[in-house]
């Protein structure tokens, strides 16, 4: 394992450092997605003309190609870790949106009319009521949403070491160095997979009325061994 996560000097980083860098350039751009995207989806489940274009405008931006997005917001931002974030919040909206509107226009409307006749008010109906039931449907926008975010962070190894592991990457290719590279990918698909973990978690925390797996169901009972010797016999 001697030298396994040596780097090189421009990189300027450790292989810790780098891991936190991918954690915060693509956790922070998922968590600011999902802060627009609740109460952006609540009016989109409140006035229902206005999902279409919102659905239309976070599909365009999504297709827009991250390297051109970066090289945009270069004279904006620098180079700098919030230019790679900002498109990566971007890019977030097309997933969380429709999945937060999908998760509340699921809550049944019998139990939206109990709890506006115990006199709750749209805003505390939708904290206290909506909200937690569309947990699951949140939480499975928000594990496609991470996954994808912890995959282009790499992106930003394009504009002076932004890119966190995907650093390794450019210096894997440019010194020759295959360690380099399958620390890149390997420690990439690593923090995807716990970071998918800890979603998963976290739903099985907030959920615990859902179902935890699948029970085998007996179809009905079986007869006595002694009880199936005497109908033998008896034949």
């Amino acid at each position: 394992m001697n030298g396994l996560f040596d780097l090189p000097s421009d990189l300027q980083n450790t292989y810790l450092g780098l891991v936190g860098m991918h954690l915060r350039e693509a956790l922070i751009p998922v968590l600011a997605g999902l802060l627009v995207a609740l109460p952006l989806a609540q009016l989109c489940v409140r006035l229902r003309w206005l999902y279409p274009p919102v659905l239309g405008v976070t599909t365009v931006l999504y297709a827009v190609p991250s390297l051109a997005l970066i090289v945009f917001l270069i004279d904006y931002t620098g180079q700098s870790e919030t230019t790679v974030m900002i498109p990566l919040g971007l890019y977030s909206l097309v997933v969380l949106v429709p999945a937060v509107v999908d998760g509340v226009r699921s809550v049944p409307q019998d139990t939206l009319d109990a709890a506006t006749a115990m006199g709750l008010g749209p805003v505390r109906r939708y904290l206290t009521v909506q909200l937690p039931i569309a947990v699951p449907a949140i939480l499975a926008g928000l594990r496609v949403a991470t996954v994808s975010s912890m995959s282009l962070v790499s992106v930003g190894m394009l504009i002076g070491n932004q890119g966190g592991l995907g650093n390794l990457l450019n210096d894997g290719m440019t010194y020759q160095q295959p360690r380099l590279v399958w620390l890149s990918v390997i420690g990439t698909a690593v923090l995807a997979v716990l970071a998918d973990a800890v979603l998963v978690a976290v739903r099985l925390l907030l959920t615990p009325w859902m179902p935890r797996g699948t029970r085998t169901v007996s179809a009905g009972p079986r007869p006595e061994p002694a009880v199936s010797a005497a109908e033998e016999a008896a034949r």
